[in-house]
């Protein structure tokens, strides 16, 4: 056979079979089979497209076909001998290194490089002529913008030209409106005052009694020729009957019901004074005698309102008192029949109700938290309308509960009225005055650095700061470990320096990154033989979201397996370069154990604080930050402060959170009691109303007074902040609701015996559970375990926890008589494991079903005694006869049951293995096929976990 196979030419090319397919995919050429033959001319096709892949085109016609460029490797190894420093008392030894010298050279040719020269050439004219072109088309561009903008400018003027033109014509208009209704006003005026001057002089006297026999003539007959032209409209004359003789019975005349006639006026632009009460009554000829009798009456010489003196009385004010002493009159005398009806007059007088004719827009003042009720009110709208509007936006609160400042912003919004912020803390702003000024009038001065230590579990933080101190402090950690912050300062013959040593466990990272935020400089402490773990790139986060230097302590170099390279690959990985390899970190050998090194990290921290020129103010009120505190039976609250500005002196008020009060003592590291203490320096406080959180700021005010507003203040903010439901968003309430009938609750209640273990307590018991169980702490707090937490526990049925506390006497007693679960920790890993045993076992178990044989219907017969019996091969598995069975046919259950008997030939067995044949007979079920599968099952019940 002639030609060479694939095989053969991956053999003598010593290269894998499966990539020389796959480049003789690549230049385009179908090879499947690695024995199919491969001919000259393909391998010259191959051959071609490697070596244009590497580089190296064939030589155009006329070439010479040496290659453009050259690469030279050259490898060097050699070994180099180095000098282990040894501890104390023991002698310095040598270690062999194997060091490998790698080195690459590439030459290229001339004329390579003055073609790559010409093609930059071209490349660079192109850009330049784009770079052109793209510079006219901005500069056209921007043209056609400036002219769009001159035309925008210009139709906005006109428009304004044409709205101002319109605006003077509008107010000319009215104006000329205001003078002829003025002068409407006035011409009728004059004409009422006429008209009553007429009537008041063609008024008879009245009659006492009337003549037996008849007058000549009628009295009213001989007064118009002395009054004065008659002016319209003209009063109507009125004929005394007794005069002519004629007697007019009125008191036993039936009183007939006459429909009132009211003239309604026309209307004018401008509201005319009422009508006198004569030119009413000569308008309406259709009103009764005896109306008109009461009216002159009421308006004659010898009338109420005449002898009253009230003549300065305009119109309006004559209309609505008649009216109302109408309302007011008694009802025998027609005084309660019109109570009901509002005449013209009363209407359009100065205190008649006027229907507004646009919404009122009002200023609601908005806090960190409100009430929906007090929203309504200032709103001046129900209460339910609030509701309303907070149901529309997905916020289910009812008319007493308390939203946050920002929903109380938007549903004033939405109900068409304005949000004005509010700020009631004049005490808060008193004390932040006070703090200002005493900052800014106080003259600063150097202070000591404060220094974190940070780091890993059991990379010897602890044991660094305890050389330090020639203190034993690690060896009285439970377990080992540090479980809160320790505050220290150390006289060394170079200065001072403040050190706050951090836990290293997962759950202490906001007791990390709270000291961090304290600090000045964070020396972060790494185990040489160990390396960098989760915790050492936590604190690395934490420093350098503190924006504070870092100093690395490489610790355990007395040890032989120490690899300081290992360790500067690690933080490099993190971005934290040595200064050696070019970086701004320095990085110092430590022991702990030997102290090797120790002088020489508190030089490095000294000149790092020397460099950052650290001051504060000296002379002045103290402030600064709570480090940790806890519960003393004796001494009651105690707490950790650093102290950051001004000096802090016995017998100073000071505000720290929520807690107030007076320091009784100040304590050092050490238990002396001291006086005094500057900037940078930490001490124990005695003497507060309570037990501050850890983290919380502290501020010396001036009296008790102040001290006592701020802090109610702050307590009054919190707990308005805590009745603001969390979970009243409509999406929550139907989270809820579906994990309602699923989802279980663990309840725990935490004491512990500082306010950073409780945090961390807290933190790390919420995080436990899933979908099926949750862990709810319902209370936590400082001190030991009281009656009232006991109380509490048994009333939630909630397992309690104490860490580093025990129960009192009272509190035993509730626990025995409740049967509660109380349960006494050091070490927060316990905790944690014991938690998550707890709620697993809430979890319960999960039964699982487990497929343990298959067996194949080969063939069916026909029994009297159990129906049909199917012949069938075990496939897979075994199949026992106490086992629950499926039938499958075509990968479909049909039916589900239990097995009647299972043979093997002519006995009886329990189980048939793989690749045996057997006899099977189906309980209750006679329609097995041929082909059918029987599947033998077991269930298993597994317990849950989290």
């Amino acid at each position: 056979m002639s030609g060479e196979t694939i095989k053969q030419l991956a053999q003598s090319m010593k290269v894998p079979v499966d990539r020389l397919l796959t480049q003789l995919s690549q230049a385009g050429m179908s090879f499947s089979d690695p024995e199919q033959i491969i001919s000259s001319t393909e391998k010259m096709k191959l051959l071609g497209f490697l070596r244009r892949s590497h580089g190296k085109d064939a030589p155009a016609e006329g070439e010479s076909a040496s290659p453009r460029q050259i690469t030279l490797k050259r490898s060097t190894r050699g070994e180099l001998k180095l000098s282990t420093p040894g501890g104390r008392g023991a002698t310095g030894g040598a270690k062999t290194v194997n060091v490998e010298v790698r080195a690459k050279r590439t030459y290229v040719k001339r004329s390579v490089i003055a073609e790559e020269a010409g093609s930059d050439v071209e490349r660079e004219e192109a850009v330049r002529k784009l770079q052109e072109s793209q510079a006219q088309r901005d500069h056209e561009e921007s043209e056609r913008l400036e002219a769009d903008r001159r035309r925008h400018e210009e139709a906005e003027q006109r428009a304004e030209a044409a709205q101002r033109q319109l605006e003077a014509e509008e107010e000319q208009r009215r104006q000329q409106a205001e003078a002829e209704a003025a002068a409407r006003a006035k011409e009728q005026q004059e004409r009422q005052a006429a008209a009553d001057a007429a009537a008041a002089a063609t008024r008879p006297e009245p009659v006492s009694a009337p003549a037996p026999a008849p007058a000549p003539a009628a009295p009213v007959a001989a007064e118009p020729a002395e009054k004065p032209a008659p002016v319209e409209p003209a009063p109507v004359q009125r004929i005394d009957h007794s005069s002519l003789g004629m007697i007019v019975p009125r008191i036993h005349e039936p009183r007939r019901r006459e429909k009132k006639v009211v003239v309604t006026p026309a209307p004018a632009p401008a509201p005319a004074p009422a009508p006198a009460p004569a030119a009413a009554a000569a308008a309406a000829p259709g009103s009764s005698n005896k109306t008109r009798y009461a009216r002159e009456k009421d308006e004659g010489p010898g009338g109420k309102r005449f002898a009253a003196g009230e003549l300065h009385l305009s119109d309006a004010d004559r209309a609505r008192r008649s009216s109302n002493n109408k309302r007011g009159g008694k009802p025998g005398r027609g005084g309660g029949r019109d109570m009901g009806r509002s005449s013209p007059q009363a209407s359009s007088g100065p205190h008649g109700f006027t229907r507004p004719t646009a919404a009122v827009v009002r200023e609601v003042m908005v806090g960190d938290n409100n009430v929906v009720a007090d929203l309504a009110n200032k709103m001046a709208v129900k209460g339910s309308e609030v509701v309303k509007a907070l149901f529309k936006m997905g916020v289910m609160a009812t008319i007493n509960q308390t939203i946050d400042h920002d929903t109380a912003v938007l549903v004033i919004e939405e109900l068409g009225h304005k949000a004005v912020a509010v700020s009631e803390n004049n005490a808060e702003a008193a004390l932040a005055a006070h703090t200002q000024n005493a900052e800014l009038e106080g003259e600063k001065k150097p202070r000591p650095p404060v220094v974190t230590i940070m780091g890993h579990v059991d990379h010897g933080k602890t044991s660094t700061l305890d050389y330090i101190r020639r203190t034993k402090v690690a060896s009285g950690e439970a377990g080992g470990i540090t479980q809160h912050i320790g505050a220290y300062h150390v006289e060394t013959p170079k200065g001072v320096i403040t050190f706050l040593d951090t836990p290293g466990h997962a759950a202490f990272t906001s007791m990390r990154a709270r000291g961090a935020q304290s600090t000045d400089i964070v020396v972060l402490v790494v185990a040489a033989d160990d390396g960098v773990m989760p915790q050492t790139a936590e604190a690395v986060k934490h420093a350098r979201a503190a924006k504070v230097p870092l100093i690395v302590a490489l610790n355990k170099m007395d040890k032989a397996d120490a690899n300081p390279d290992h360790v500067k690959q690690g933080l490099g990985n993190l971005e934290v370069i040595p200064e050696e390899w070019g970086g701004d970190t320095p990085f110092v050998p430590i022991s702990a154990k030997t102290g090797m090194g120790i002088d020489d990290l508190l030089d490095a921290i000294l000149v790092q604080a020397e460099v950052m020129e650290l001051s504060a103010v000296e002379d002045g009120p103290a402030s600064g930050v709570v480090i940790e505190s806890s519960l003393d039976r004796g001494r009651g609250p105690v707490a950790t402060v650093l102290v950051q500005q001004g000096t802090l002196k016995r017998g100073d008020f000071v505000v720290c959170g929520i807690e107030y009060g007076r320091m009784r003592a100040l304590i050092d590291e050490n238990g002396k009691t001291v006086q005094e203490a500057g900037p940078s320096i930490p001490v124990q406080v005695l003497g507060l109303s309570g037990v501050p959180e850890s983290g919380d700021d502290f501020v010396v005010v001036a009296d008790e007074r102040l001290a006592r507003e701020v802090a109610a203040e702050r307590q009054l903010k919190r707990r308005e902040t805590r009745m603001v439901s969390k979970a009243n968003r409509l999406e929550d309430i139907m989270a809820q609701m579906a994990q309602g009938a699923e989802q279980q609750t663990l309840n725990i209640l935490v004491k512990a015996d500082v306010q950073g273990s409780v945090q961390a307590l807290r933190e790390s018991l919420s995080a436990i559970g899933n979908e099926n169980v949750k862990v709810n702490v319902i209370a936590a707090g400082v001190g030991g375990i009281t009656e009232s937490d006991a109380t509490l526990a048994a009333a939630s049925k909630a397992l309690v926890i104490g860490f580093n506390v025990r129960a009192d006497a009272s509190a035993r007693k509730v626990i025995d008589t409740s049967g509660l679960d109380v349960r006494y920790f050091s070490i927060i890993y316990d905790v944690i494991d014991q938690v998550k045993q707890a709620a697993s076992g809430l979890l319960g178990k999960e039964v699982r079903e487990e497929i343990i044989g298959i067996a194949q219907v080969r063939e069916v017969f026909r029994s009297s005694k159990f129906g049909a019996v199917a012949g069938c091969m075990v496939t897979e598995g075994t199949v026992k006869r106490s086992k629950p069975i499926r039938v499958l046919r075509d990968n479909t259950v049909v039916f589900q049951g239990e097995l009647e008997s299972l043979r093997r030939f002519k006995d009886l067995v329990d189980e048939v293995r793989n690749g045996m044949e057997c006899g099977i007979a189906v309980k209750q079920y006679n329609d097995v096929k041929v082909g059918d599968q029987i599947e033998c099952f077991e269930r298993i019940e597994v317990a849950r976990t989290l």
